[in-house]
């Protein structure tokens, strides 16, 4: 019997409770990490490394020195943004309520913010070296660990993606360049015990969601060096990935997704938010509208940004989906009129702050002409924050070679 599209995967209880025995729940003893050093664990992988490396960071910490642009406006615009302020007082409850469309909103934007917040110290802990930034950061990252047990209703698997993305990115910075984080471990049981479990089996909803779900398991498995995980949602990834941006590589139709019972023609229009014609670029999400493709894309670009860190670059087999994603969307954004034949002849725009990784990586990198693209992300620079996951890429990404 097939299964609706619209069912969702994730079940409480038996589901995580299957997956904690397949990751396992033991957490590593935490690790002192000399400042100046990268470590590399008996798994491989590299630290810092969500989305970052130590030589990014390093890159960003000397071109904000040099006062160069546009890193130091994009610093400043960090700088002075609330995420910085030392003043801030986490907001950490056990469970966290999430239904459709924030509503209810028990602690969501406290959580994702409360994460985005850690983040931003952490960047300028070490960008600046002020030690008070990494004080605040861990003073936030502790208030969650020892407090969050669950998240509930129906955002629950998209809300746990969204902060599960960023606190790894916080986490791996605080542990691995500064010297003390008593709680560290408590922090890694949290990860393994409230988020993990929830995001690394995936979800059959628009893409955008397993997308980000599958960036959060990526993250926290370096994190807590867990290569099994790791790989787990790597695989994952590739096949979402590769079946929510259409190139024609990939024949007359898009590739059906990985779960949710879609393997008709049909369902895969109406999954497709009932667009038939298929272009280079298009995503499944883009007749909905931008703002969710952008999550989708973003999240793309982040897990090949992490893979790249860890020295097994997604890069190369994305770089195509990637780019006509990119060149396809922004040229709409850029001013260009939408064929009739392209949902209907109207799209809601507002694709976000999500270009800077990925152009960085295709047209910097790897040198692939993105004409639409660079138009855009050049007029929207310094690249901010969504307050969700998306946070401050123009400061860490822009024209970054490391």
């Amino acid at each position: 019997m097939r299964r609706s599209p619209s069912r969702v995967l994730l079940a409480t209880g038996t589901v995580v409770a299957a997956v904690l025995a397949a990751v396992g729940t033991a957490t590593a003893a935490p690790r002192s990490i000399p400042a100046g050093t990268t470590a590399v664990t008996a798994a491989a992988f590299n630290h810092p490394g969500v989305l970052l490396s130590r030589a990014q960071l390093d890159f960003v910490k000397g071109r904000v020195a040099a006062q160069a642009q546009p890193w130091t406006s994009a610093y400043q615009q960090m700088m002075a943004s609330r995420y910085a302020s030392l003043s801030r007082t986490p907001m950490p409850r056990a469970t966290v309520e999430c239904g459709s469309y924030s509503n209810p909103n028990n602690g969501c934007t406290d959580e994702r913010e409360d994460a985005i917040a850690a983040y931003t110290d952490a960047l300028a802990w070490y960008i600046t070296g002020n030690q008070a930034y990494a004080t605040k950061a861990i003073a936030i990252m502790d208030a969650w660990s020892a407090t969050i047990r669950n998240h509930t209703n129906s955002n629950a698997p998209l809300q746990t993606a969204w902060a599960g993305s960023v606190w790894p990115r916080a986490a791996e910075i605080i542990r691995y360049t500064y010297p003390s984080w008593p709680n560290q471990a408590r922090f890694a049981t949290m990860l393994r015990t409230v988020y993990l479990p929830v995001v690394i089996p995936g979800i059959h909803s628009n893409g955008n969601w397993e997308l980000s779900m599958m960036e959060a398991a990526v993250g926290i498995s370096v994190f807590l060096d867990d290569r099994a995980a790791y790989d787990r949602a790597v695989e994952r990834f590739k096949l979402r990935a590769a079946s929510y941006v259409y190139i024609a590589a990939d024949g007359s139709q898009p590739k059906y997704p990985p779960a949710g019972g879609i393997d008709t023609r049909a369902e895969l229009i109406s999954y497709w938010q009932g667009q038939s014609t298929f272009v280079d670029g298009l995503s499944q999400e883009t007749c909905r509208d931008f703002t969710h493709t952008g999550y989708g894309i973003s999240a793309i670009a982040h897990v090949a940004e992490t893979s790249r860190i860890q020295g097994g670059d997604l890069y190369p087999g994305l770089q195509d989906r990637l780019r006509h994603a990119l060149g396809f969307h922004t040229r709409f954004e850029n001013g260009v009129a939408v064929p009739a034949n392209i949902c209907g002849g109207s799209v809601t725009r507002g694709l976000g702050p999500i270009t800077e990784v990925a152009f960085n990586a295709l047209h910097n990198r790897l040198g692939i002409a993105m004409a639409n693209t660079e138009t855009y992300t050049l007029a929207r620079r310094p690249q901010g924050s969504n307050n969700l996951f998306v946070a401050w890429e123009t400061l860490t990404h822009a024209g970054n070679p490391a």
